[in-house]
């Protein structure tokens, strides 16, 4: 049996290949154009992220997935995942999602036995679902023992440590600031992970236009560090 704390900084770690740190959520597309030159800016892009887009969409979709997955309801793992598909307006970011989903899968199915990861791995082969990032993250996170609380927090700070680090290789953040960042937004996780408990799957929404349109202008970039 695993020890949930270990399980917990092993599944929110950067170390741990989920191939979510591939992506800079439009950040990338921003520091290029100039639109993002400060460590300021970075915390009001993360600030827009989380609470416009993170928190009432992806968030909410882990939340009910988990919970799905500890009452081991299939069939509602996948309407979780058919609604934030649905949410996921941009094509490349759904791509992107599905892609680190898989990988996160693959590792999590490589490392722990549960026949829920199996069965989540066949659904995702068979395209009975997409097999998003935060759905596959919700059932890994039951599946090693963690609390839907914990679960949640690993989400949010995997999440905020991959934009954070992106923002230190595209060079508009360095590393005190970055610790610094970090400590700021513990206050906006606790934040965001309490609303989030409130709300359906129908009430999921998301509003950030302008990094949107920075994520689609991504792909047009000659010259790219990241998926995203």
């Amino acid at each position: 049996m695993i020890d949930s704390r270990l399980a917990l900084m092993q599944l929110s770690d950067s170390f741990f290949p989920s191939g979510s740190f591939t992506l800079s959520h439009g950040l990338e597309s921003l520091v290029q154009t100039k639109q993002i030159c400060t460590a300021a800016d970075v915390e009001t892009f993360l600030y827009l992220l989380l609470h416009h887009k993170i928190g009432c969409s992806d968030l909410v979709a882990l939340i009910h997935a988990y919970r799905a997955s500890a009452a081991n309801e299939p069939d509602e793992i996948r309407r979780a995942d058919a609604y934030l598909y649905a949410q996921t307006l941009i094509q490349v970011t759904r791509d992107a999602q599905c892609r680190s989903g898989q990988a996160l899968l693959m590792v999590a199915r490589s490392t722990w036995r549960d026949q829920q990861l199996e069965s989540l791995q066949n659904d995702v082969d068979t395209k009975r679902t997409p097999g998003l990032h935060p759905i596959v993250f919700a059932v890994v996170g039951r599946a090693v023992h963690l609390s839907e609380s914990d679960t949640s927090l690993a989400f949010l700070h995997s999440f905020i440590t991959g934009v954070v680090g992106a923002a230190i290789r595209l060079g508009v953040l360095g590393h005190l600031g970055a610790q610094t960042l970090l400590a700021k937004m513990a206050v906006e996780i606790e934040a965001i992970a309490t609303q989030a408990l409130s709300l359906s799957l129908g009430e999921m929404w998301s509003c950030t236009p302008a990094i949107d349109v920075a994520q689609m202008l991504h792909q047009r970039s000659h010259s790219k560090q990241f998926a995203t």
